[in-house]
Order: C-alpha cells, then structure tokens, then sequence
C-alpha cells in the first residue's frame, strides 16, 4: 500500500520552457541553440546542466544564478509554469489520504517560489534547500523521512531515470517513471527503466488510480 508520493520537480510538475529560455537570455545565446544542446546532453546521459558548460566553458552556474538575481533577472516559478495535470493529481492523492512531498534538484530560492503556489502538498523542499542532491541515497532517505511512511509504501515520481526512478527504486522506493521531458521520453525505453520502475505512466493523472487502497 502506498501512504505517500514524493515528486520530482522539472519536467515532472513544471515546465521547462522559461527557465531555459531564461537562460538563453542571459547568456546571450539564441534559445534554438540552448534548446538544441540540451537535448544533446540528455541524449549523451549527462545532466541538463552541462548544456550551459557548452556554452560558456567552466562556467559558475551558482555564480551565475546570484548575478541573475542582483540583476533584477532571477528564478522565476508561477502558476503558467505548471503542467495541467498537477494540481488534480495532487489533490486527488490527498483526497485517498495520501501524504504529498515535493521534493527535486532545486535551489532554495525556487522552493520558496514553490511554496509560494500553494500547491495540494504536505511538503515542499529542494536539494539546495537541505544541502544534498540526487541521485545521492541521502537525499532519498530525507525524502523518505518526510513522506513519514515506509520505503516499500512510498512512491517516487520522476522523469529522470538517472537522478529519479532508478536512484529511489535502489533506496528501496517504489517508482513511477513519468513520459515526458526530455529525459522521460527519451530514455522511456531504456532497458533498465523498464526493468526498474514500478509503474511506466503518461499523466500524473493516472497516479491516483494506480496507489488506491
């Protein structure tokens, strides 16, 4: 039985679109061009972040991030950045009694944007908000201690086989591997996701159906 669903962040409740686009901007850069490179390195397996790397070598993404924000031009996360599904799923897992963690590779400023959206969730933390990232198993059992249920009963929501499905199954998590993103339907077949996640799922919609009592 499955008592709490920890989710993912990018790409599994938000959008991309304007972060990257931000960053395009920022950089100077056309954003068909950051569009294009990070899809080159989701297809090399490597983190979305190397993208910024490629366009500016050696480049201090956390220095970068408080220049954007002395700036003027810093995260920014509102309602239009969320999927549609997201608000409905959330909220119908709360209606099964369900507990709700947020919980993804985020900085601290954007939990607390976040947060700012009132989201149907029992908590909303970041990596850069308890100082430790995924894949670690760290982050997992942080996870796992704020969903208050066991392992075996807890649910992780991804897109991200690297940093999501297959991290949280090895720390003994159940998984949902979301189709969507580039990750998640790029890699949607990759053997070992298949292999690995408990649950392969299109929508957050599906959710509520699959931990049902």
């Amino acid at each position: 039985m499955i008592r709490a669903v920890i989710f993912d962040v990018g790409e599994t409740l938000t959008r991309d679109d304007r972060y990257w686009a931000a960053w395009a901007d920022w950089l100077d850069t056309p954003r068909h061009t950051v569009s294009a490179l990070v899809g080159a390195v989701v297809a090399r397996g490597q983190d979305n972040a190397a993208a910024l790397d490629l366009i500016r070598p050696g480049i201090d993404v956390a220095a970068e991030y408080a220049a954007r924000e002395t700036a003027g031009r810093g995260e920014q996360l509102e309602e239009v950045d969320l999927y549609d599904d997201v608000r409905p799923a959330l909220t119908a897992l709360r209606q099964l009694g369900v507990r709700v963690v947020i919980a993804g590779n985020q900085t601290a400023r954007a939990g607390e944007l976040l947060r700012a959206l009132d989201l149907p969730a029992d908590v909303v933390a970041t990596s850069g908000e308890w100082g430790v990232a995924k894949p670690s198993e760290e982050f997992f059992q942080r996870a796992v201690d704020a969903g208050r249920a066991a392992p075996g009963e807890t649910l992780y929501v991804g897109d991200h086989p690297a940093n999501d499905t297959l991290p949280a199954a090895a720390a003994g998590l159940c998984t949902a591997h979301l189709r969507r993103g580039p990750w998640g339907l790029l890699w949607a077949e990759d053997p070992n996701v298949v292999a690995t996640a408990t649950w392969r799922i299109d929508s957050l919609a599906e959710l509520a159906a699959l931990v049902r009592p």
